[in-house]
């Protein structure tokens, strides 16, 4: 770390730098003792944390890794949603990175230990420490699975990475480094609630079967992003397997959580006066059961994640006004379409959003909202709503 990149009149340009980083890049750095590569780095990493971090973001003096590093930390309020889960005396973090969830997790722990092997990434970590007042972190620059081995912590957290050699979408835990299926009961039996999180891609069924300890599945979403699936493991516990809901929107956090047996009693219909579509951790977790009776909504078809009701209800994702239902023909659709643009969703229908805007020449954007999907009795439509 070049301690340079601290002194005042850098960091002011730092902060206050808003031109093209490719123009400042060909000019060179305006400082002798540090580099452009430097510089840029600083400056793109503190426009890449602007919205994921703002805490950070603000305080003045704060260093930042390369750019793969900040991709793979934590934002800010899945991190504080995360340390809401466990609190305790001790708490190793064993993948600590930029040291984000370690921050959160110092929170409510007496001690926790951010163990980091990049020894670069481990000092930036100890300054933003200091930075931030948190003093109950110690950085460890150690492979902490190996530190561990003579240790015992209240909790242990993990966010293992996938391998680089791995490729494709199926995210697989054997795929992961470090390997947590191999050092399961190593790590269990160090702690007493272990903390996992996996890529959003890994299947919550199979993640359940290949894990066995597991006692709750987070789903986290920010603005109806699913980004990544916790995994609370307990050794010792018989409770029934909880799965639990959230979504960060603008409007506030949205919630819903259920037991993994819970029985489901679903109840369908065609399309009714509003059009409910679940967020995107629900729709991970598959509760596509559960929900008609918890929010009195019918379902439009077994394999369409849709619902309907006559009165406006509280909803955990996006409602709608429907104001036409048109059966799925080029005469009824060509009679229906009185606009030329319209925000379009596909839900259990044979055609892709690309392909159905170039066939009905619909431009992107406006206020109708179109779903094309299959309701009762197979029945393909047309949806015409309105945002409520």
């Amino acid at each position: 770390m070049n301690k340079a990149i601290l002194h005042k009149e850098v960091q002011e340009f730092i902060r206050n730098y808003t031109g093209d980083m490719s123009k400042l890049a060909f000019a060179g750095s305006p400082f002798g003792e540090i580099t452009i590569k430097e510089l840029l780095q600083q400056i793109e990493g503190r426009r890449r944390i602007e919205k994921k971090l703002p805490a950070w973001y603000k305080l003045p003096g704060v260093l930042y890794p390369p750019k793969l590093n900040l991709e793979q930390t934590s934002s800010e309020s899945t991190a504080k949603y995360k340390a809401s889960l466990i609190s305790g005396e001790t708490l190793a973090d064993l993948t600590g990175g930029f040291g984000v969830d370690s921050y959160y997790f110092s929170k409510n722990h007496k001690t926790v230990h951010h163990f980091e092997i990049n020894e670069s990434l481990s000092k930036i970590a100890v300054h933003n420490f200091k930075k931030l007042t948190a003093n109950n972190i110690v950085c460890i620059p150690k492979n902490g699975l190996e530190f561990i081995k003579n240790e015992k912590y209240n909790n242990i957290y993990i966010d293992p990475s996938r391998r680089h050699n791995t490729k494709g979408k199926i995210f697989y835990l054997k795929d992961c480094e470090p390997n947590i299926l191999e050092n399961l009961e190593y790590l269990l039996d160090r702690c007493e609630i272990l903390l996992l999180k996996t890529s959003p891609m890994l299947d919550i069924s199979l993640g359940i079967e290949e894990l066995k300890y597991v006692n709750e599945v987070h789903i986290i979403a920010v603005e109806n992003d699913v980004k990544e699936l916790v995994w609370v493991l307990k050794r010792h516990n018989n409770d029934p397997i909880q799965l639990k809901t959230i979504n960060f929107a603008k409007n506030g956090p949205e919630t819903f959580d259920f037991c993994r047996n819970d029985p489901a009693s679903v109840t369908y219909s065609v399309p009714k006066q509003f059009l409910y579509e679940p967020n995107t951790a629900i729709l991970k977790s598959g509760a596509f059961g559960l929900l008609s009776d918890t929010y009195a909504v019918d379902k439009l078809h077994k394999n369409t994640h849709l619902y309907t009701n006559e009165e406006l209800q509280k909803f955990p994702g996006r409602r709608f006004q429907i104001e036409n239902t048109v059966p799925y023909s080029k005469k009824e659709i060509r009679k229906a379409l009185s606009f030329d643009k319209a925000n379009i969703t596909v839900r259990n229908f044979p055609e892709s959003v690309a392909k159905l805007r170039k066939y009905w020449k619909i431009k992107e954007g406006g206020d109708v909202y179109l779903f094309f999907t299959t309701i009762k009795n197979d029945q393909k439509v047309m949806l015409v709503c309105k945002k409520v």
